[in-house]
C-alpha cells in the first residue's frame, strides 16, 4: 500500500497538571511525483523540490550504463535539466570489469550512450580517491569516492530505479553508495570493510544483510558529506529486474509509473518500492521477487536507523 500520510496537529490533553515537555514528531518527507516521463516531467519534479542546484559547480550523478544494455536513463529525455543547470555529468569506474572498469573506456561508454553530447562526463576515481567518514557504521568507518567528488558544490542525484542483482533493487540510495564509490570503494562496500581489492572481492561475499547495510552506511558519508547541497530524483521507467551496470539485462516485465523526487533519498526509495508493490500490472511479480529474495527493504531499514532519512513520507501527485 502507497505510505499516504497528513500531518495532524497534536491535541491538547486537557489535564491540568503541570505541562509536559513535548517532542514534535517531524513532518513525513515530501515526495513529488509525474506520470510524465518526458523533459518536461522532470523538470517539474525538479522545481517541485524548491531546492536550487547552485554552486561554480554542479554535478550529476547517473549511470551512463553498461556497453550492451540499453535500460540506462537516456540524454533525450534528461538533457534540457542537464543543460539548464550548467552540471557536469559524474560517474566512477566500476569494480567488475566489463566496459567501464578503465577511465578511457569508461568515457567512450559515455560517449556512444550519447551523454558528452549534452554534457562534461568526469569520472571521478581517475585521478585518485579520497576518505569521507561514516558516522555510526556498522561496517564501515569510512567510505572511498572519487577524488573529483570534492570538486563539487552540489549534487543532483539522477538515479534509474529498477531491480539490481545484489541489492533487489537500486535507487537513490545504491546511486550515492556505490554509484560515487571509486572502485576500490565499491570492492570496500561489497565486502562489508574487508577489503578493496577488486580481484578479491567477488571470491568472498559476505552475508547478504551485511553487504546492504554497508551501502546505506556509504551513502551516510555522502548525506553527511553534503548536508543540504544535494537532492534526489529517480526515474521509474523500463523496470527491468537488473541494472544498467548489467551489459544483458533482463527485458522490462512492466509498465513505466513515472518521475519522483525528494531531499529525503529512504523516504524517495520507499516510495518507489511502495508504487511497485502498488501497480496494477501483472508484470510487477518479476521485480518484486528481485526485490524480496535479496531483501532489498533492509537497505532502507538500516539507513533510517543511521538517520539518513525516513520510510514515512507524503506522496504529492503533482498530475492532480
Amino acid at each position: 500500500m502507497l505510505t499516504l500520510l497528513m500531518q495532524f496537529a497534536a491535541a491538547g490533553s486537557g489535564c491540568a497538571a503541570t505541562p509536559e515537555k513535548r517532542t514534535e514528531t517531524p513532518a513525513p518527507a515530501k515526495v513529488y511525483m509525474t506520470r510524465n516521463i518526458s523533459p518536461e516531467g522532470l523538470k517539474a519534479v525538479y522545481e517541485a523540490l524548491e531546492r536550487k542546484a547552485s554552486g561554480k559547480k554542479i554535478a550529476v550523478k547517473l549511470s551512463t550504463g553498461e556497453p550492451g544494455g540499453n535500460n540506462y536513463l537516456k540524454p533525450a529525455l534528461i538533457g534540457d535539466l542537464v543543460r539548464s543547470l550548467g552540471a557536469t555529468i559524474v560517474e566512477c569506474n566500476t569494480a567488475y570489469g566489463g566496459g567501464r572498469a578503465a577511465t578511457e573506456d569508461h568515457l567512450k561508454a559515455a560517449a556512444d550512450h550519447g551523454f558528452t553530447a549534452i554534457a562534461p562526463v568526469d569520472i571521478m576515481d581517475a585521478e585518485g580517491e579520497v576518505r569521507l567518514p561514516v558516522e555510526g557504521g556498522r561496517h564501515l568507518k569510512y567510505d572511498i569516492v572519487g577524488s573529483h567528488f570534492l570538486d563539487y558544490d552540489f549534487v543532483v542525484v539522477l538515479s534509474h530505479f529498477k531491480g539490481h542483482a545484489m541489492g533487489g533493487f537500486g535507487g537513490a540510495i545504491k546511486n550515492i553508495s556505490i554509484g560515487i564509490a571509486s572502485s576500490a570503494g565499491k570492492a570496500w562496500i561489497h565486502s562489508a570493510g574487508k577489503t578493496t581489492d577488486v580481484n578479491k572481492v567477488w571470491g568472498d561475499l559476505p552475508a547478504q544483510d551485511d553487504f546492504l547495510e554497508s551501502m546505506a552506511e556509504a551513502a551516510k558519508a555522502i548525506v553527511d558529506h553534503c548536508g543540504e547541497r544535494i537532492l534526489y530524483i529517480s526515474v521509474m521507467n523500463n523496470l527491468s529486474v537488473d541494472c544498467d551496470c548489467d551489459a544483458h539485462p533482463a527485458p522490462p516485465r512492466m509498465g513505466d509509473i513515472g518521475i519522483l523526487a525528494s531531499l529525503d533519498p529512504v523516504a524517495l526509495d520507499k516510495a518507489c518500492v511502495d508504487l511497485v508493490y502498488a501497480s496494477k500490472d501483472e508484470g510487477k511479480v518479476h521485480l518484486i521477487e528481485r526485490m524480496e529474495s535479496r531483501h532489498g527493504i533492509h537497505t532502507l531499514e538500516h539507513a533510517e536507523a543511521l538517520g539518513i532519512g525516513s520510510q514515512q513520507y507524503e506522496l504529492v501527485d503533482l498530475d492532480k
